[in-house]
């Protein structure tokens, strides 16, 4: 048995305060809840809170832990921030690598480079004798140098391919960036990972989430998408042979250019790789792209860069028509549906769609809309009349520099408001989960909590890290707790399990530092993991990132 004592509680719904007693843990489930010290057993194993905060473990709704995990022991340059430290760090890692024949990695930032786009001739100067192909922190673009365009027949006549587009220079040559469907003419022909590299990839990706307090999460792209394998084998791999330490759902991808004839293809898969800890049991469907590269699904036209509206209003991936047509198929077939929509357009179009599976009720299978960057006023109170779970990226709510350089110059003012309502969404009863989508940003849990309640992000420098973006949709402390632990478990159909502190229980847990309610809020992104638990056994992998000469 175990008894954690001497430190505050929440609960997964409400912080409970100052524990008088003990929460006890006896062979993986949670026995009670703030005993009487006097009927903790003698032989317990006792852990000492020291005056920190006991709480369910993290559930990410929203996470690419594979991919995650696969960056982490390439060239990872997502603790990276500028043009010069990613060529430096690249550099390292290409000498210190000499016998790979290219070199992949990713996590740059587009807000790094000039107008988001990073040059070839930059990678050119350090790694002339290879080619390299490095995703940006968001998936949806690449920076290759001249050597990886050169290998995969793009010229300076080559026309941007459909899905997609090549940053251009002053001559309208590709310069280095791809975007979207443009990665696809690289991406075929860089060597395959092999098994052993993803299965690495996703212990390491595990480690790195259980360090920061996560004990379950849903995986937002189980298919083949941007230069990775699909996931599935992976995980069914680890979850046979006992690897698998968290409890996750796989979200299946949704080829945007097969019909419903897909379905299928994917009970079958999800027959083959659900077992154990993995169960894909979810569809994921990106029905646009991101407000960044001008790709997001919007109502009124992105701007250039002189403020003068453009013919762009960004893509539907998934035609609007089809879109209502495949969700009562996904539904008759017991899948929950999983959209990525960012822009109002996107996210309207994803509503529309789920309203066909709503018509008696919110449907139980859960379905949920993730990243909800613009969201149009009269949609935001259909997320709880259709019963669709809001997934929220909190973590993005900020003036950062992918906000301040490569969104609201380029956003009609009248959309500049309508970012991020996680309040509004709130206050109109929508249900709440919450994830990180990394390796696109950190899945640090508790940087993302601390945007949702401050709109700022802790530690940053500049406008991100003292200046908040639209306070007004700003959540509470606990709401943005609760959405991170039980709303995530609902999300994962897995409330019953975890998600929560009481009785009966998995006693997946986490112990942090402090107490955050107790705080200032300007400090909660200060607090820190001291352990995790899943089932009641300490699971905390190692916190240091992985060096660049590995």
């Amino acid at each position: 048995m175990i008894a954690f004592v001497n430190g505050s509680l929440f609960d997964g719904h409400h912080h409970r305060g100052r524990l008088t007693g003990a929460v006890l843990v006896d062979d993986g489930r949670i026995v009670a809840v703030d005993a009487p010290r006097a009927d903790v057993p003698s032989g317990a194993e006792v852990v000492d809170l020291d005056g920190g905060l006991l709480g369910p473990g993290f559930v990410d709704a929203h996470v690419h832990a594979v991919q995650g995990g696969l960056e982490r022991i390439r060239c990872d340059l997502s603790e990276d921030r500028t043009r010069e430290d990613y060529l430096r760090r690249i550099s390292a890692y290409a000498a210190s690598h000499p016998d790979l024949p290219w070199i992949l990695g990713g996590g740059w930032s587009m807000a790094a480079f000039e107008n988001g786009a990073a040059l070839a001739a930059d990678l050119d100067a350090v790694v002339p004798d290879r080619p390299v192909y490095l995703l940006n922190r968001d998936h949806h673009g690449a920076w290759v140098n001249s050597l990886a365009m050169r290998t995969a027949g793009i010229t300076d006549t080559s026309p941007d391919p459909a899905h997609g587009h090549f940053e251009r220079d002053a001559q309208g040559r590709p310069s280095g960036t791809l975007h979207e469907g443009a990665m696809d003419l690289v991406q075929a022909i860089v060597p395959a990972t092999t098994d052993e590299e993803y299965y690495r990839g996703l212990l390491e990706g595990q480690s790195y989430l259980h360090s920061l307090g996560v004990t379950g999460w849903q995986d937002a792209i189980v298919g083949a998408y941007g230069g990775i394998d699909d996931p599935g084998p992976t995980y069914a791999a680890a979850a046979r042979n006992g690897d698998l330490t968290a409890f996750v759902v796989g979200a299946l991808w949704w080829d945007r250019d097969v019909d419903e004839s897909q379905i299928a293809s994917l009970e079958e898969r999800r027959r083959d790789f659900s077992h154990g800890r993995f169960r894909a049991t979810s569809v994921k469907i990106m029905q646009d792209g991101i407000l960044e590269n001008g790709t997001a699904a919007v109502s009124a036209p992105y701007l250039d860069r002189c403020g003068h509206a453009t013919t762009n209003t960004g893509h539907s991936f998934v035609d609007p028509a089809a879109l209502r047509r495949y969700l009562p198929l996904l539904e008759e077939a017991g899948f929950q549906v999983h959209v990525h929509a960012i822009g109002d357009r996107g996210v309207a179009e994803a509503l529309d769609a789920f309203a066909t599976v709503s018509q008696q009720g919110p449907s139980p299978l859960r379905h949920h809309l993730a990243h909800l960057q613009l969201v149009a006023p009269d949609d935001v109170r259909r997320f709880a009349e259709l019963g669709v779970t809001a997934n929220m990226q909190a973590l993005w709510a900020c003036y950062d520099e992918q906000m301040t350089e490569l969104t609201l110059p380029f956003l009609d003012p009248a959309a500049v408001p309508r970012q991020y309502p996680f309040a509004e969404l709130h206050r109109a009863g929508a249900p709440l989960a919450m994830g990180s989508d990394w390796p696109v940003s950190t899945p640090d849990p508790l940087q993302a909590i601390h945007v949702a309640v401050n709109r700022w992000a802790y530690g940053e420098p500049g406008r991100a890290g003292s200046e908040p973006l639209l306070p007004e949709q700003a959540l509470d402390l606990e709401t943005a707790f609760a959405a991170y632990t039980s709303g995530s478990a609902w999300v994962n159909h897995r409330e019953d399990e975890v998600g929560a502190v009481r009785p009966g229980l998995a006693a997946d847990l986490v112990v942090l530092d402090r107490d955050p309610f107790t705080a200032d809020v300007a400090e909660i992104g200060a607090a820190r993991v001291v352990a995790t638990y899943v089932e009641g056994r300490p699971v905390l992998g190692p916190r240091p990132r992985c060096a660049p000469a590995r």
